[in-house]
Formats: structure tokens, sequence, C-alpha cells
């Protein structure tokens, strides 16, 4: 029994129209076109451009790049996503060559990207690499990303202090220096805005514990400079104190030093 042939109507309806076009692809109006659009036809253009398909967002594009847009985006997923590749899930020294060598046109590096806008969690999975570099410099500035950061802080509004400087302190605690200067001569600490106190408290902080390392500071006792818990390297200083000749030609001030030395030695 042989099939009707198609009618008119069949064979040129809606549907066959669509199964013979589907794997045809769009086409953007050509330029003679989008000259004889009257403004009325505007609006149904710009609908009509949103549903045209557009490429993959990353078709194309090198790992570097990739790692360049993830940071700018706080794109966590996407970083795992090549941290995870064949290439460099089990080498770690590829992978911090990589992370620690990638750097867009201007001279940044990935850490400069990331703290440029702020992103938090990207930063953090990032100091999560082994042997990932806490103090690159740019190329433009001499920027750490620390000075990176504290410009953008500066640069926010009031309100999002208290995130910008909990980002710092995670940065310093992960390794960033207080005290590196960039090509200005200036430290991060010198960048902050004089009206953000809470960032200079948190900053100096770390910048007394870095200078009073072998005293055994603690960043939680030392207040704008003040309260320094001393260590080995101050009890050494007084026993050095102690030890020191007597100096003066007066025998009453001679035996009143010796009746303090002894008591203090108990």
């Amino acid at each position: 029994m042989c099939c009707p042939s198609p009618t008119p109507d069949s064979r040129y309806s809606p549907r066959s129209a669509n199964t013979n076009n589907q794997h045809k692809q769009p086409q953007w109006p050509t330029a003679h076109q989008r000259k004889k659009t009257t403004r009325y036809a505007l609006p149904f253009l710009f609908l009509q451009r949103l549903t045209y398909p557009t490429n993959p967002p990353h078709q194309g594009a090198s790992t570097r790049e990739l790692l360049i847009e993830a940071c700018r985006r706080n794109n966590v997923d996407l970083l795992t996503e090549i941290l995870s590749s064949p290439e460099l899930a089990d080498n770690e020294a590829a992978t911090s060559h990589l992370l620690n060598t990638t750097t867009t046109v201007l001279g940044n590096h990935l850490y400069h990207e990331a703290a440029a806008q702020g992103n938090y969690e990207i930063i953090d999975a990032l100091l999560d690499q082994p042997g990932f570099e806490c103090d690159p410099v740019n190329r433009v500035e001499g920027d750490t990303p620390l000075h990176t950061a504290v410009r953008w802080i500066n640069s926010e509004p009031k309100e999002q202090r208290e995130f910008g400087n909990a980002l710092v302190e995670m940065m310093l605690e992960a390794g960033s220096s207080v005290r590196v200067k960039n090509k200005g001569g200036l430290t991060p600490l010198q960048l902050v805005d004089p009206r953000n106190e809470g960032l200079k408290e948190v900053m100096r902080k770390h910048e007394y514990a870095a200078l009073n390392a072998g005293d055994f500071v603690s960043v939680d006792e030392v207040k704008g400079g003040k309260g320094l818990v001393f260590g080995k390297g101050a009890a050494a200083e007084r026993e050095e104190e102690e030890d020191a000749e007597f100096s003066g030609s007066d025998d009453e001030e001679r035996a009143e030093w010796e009746r303090q030395r002894k008591a203090r030695r108990g």
C-alpha cells in the first residue's frame, strides 16, 4: 500500500518547515537590513536577539585566559575545573607555576585581578593552593595584591569596609606583607584611607607582629602599637642591662644600684 502523496497544506505546514530547517543556524540581520529597519521594529529585533544562541562562553580560550576570567568573575567552579584537569590534578609544581606566572596584558597576576574586585571566595581558593605566591608585584605600579585590595576598599562605600577589612585580614594571615613598598615608595598601610580606622588597626597588628616575631608578639594583644608582649628578645635585653657595670661615681648611688640589682635577682 502506497502512502498518499503529501498535500500542499502538509508539505508547507509550519511543522514541516521547522523539521527541514532544524539544523540551520540563525543569521544576524545584515547591515542593509538594519538600515531598512524602522524605529517601530527595533523592540522586536531586540527581543529576537535575545533568542539567538550564543557560542559557549569559554570556547577557544586558553587555560591562562580562563584563569584570569575566573579570578575577575569570582568563579570558583571554573578555577576548580581548570585545576582538576589531567595535566594539573596531580602535579603541584605545574599548578603553582601556572598560577604564579599567569599575568594580564597590563602585568597583573591572578591575585591582583581577584583583589581588584574584592573577590573573597576566589582569593580563599587561590591561597589554598600549595606554593601560591602571596606578594607578586605588578608591572605598572609595583603593587602587591595587598596594595590592590586596599585601593579597592578605598573606592568602595563605607558600608563595604567591614567586608573589605575581613578580606585584608585573610590575606595577611595567609602571608601577605604590609612592609613591601610599591614604585611610589608606599606600603599598603600608607595607602589606607585615613577615615578607615578599622583597616589601619588590622594592618598595624600584623605589622607589629612581623616586626617582633622573635619576641612572641600576640596579634590579639597588640592595639595601635601599644601593649607589646615581651618575649625572649626583651628578656635577653633586660638581662644584659642587669649585667652591665655601674657607671656612676657616687658611692651612695652605687650602693643603691647594687641593692636594686640584688632585689631583681631575688
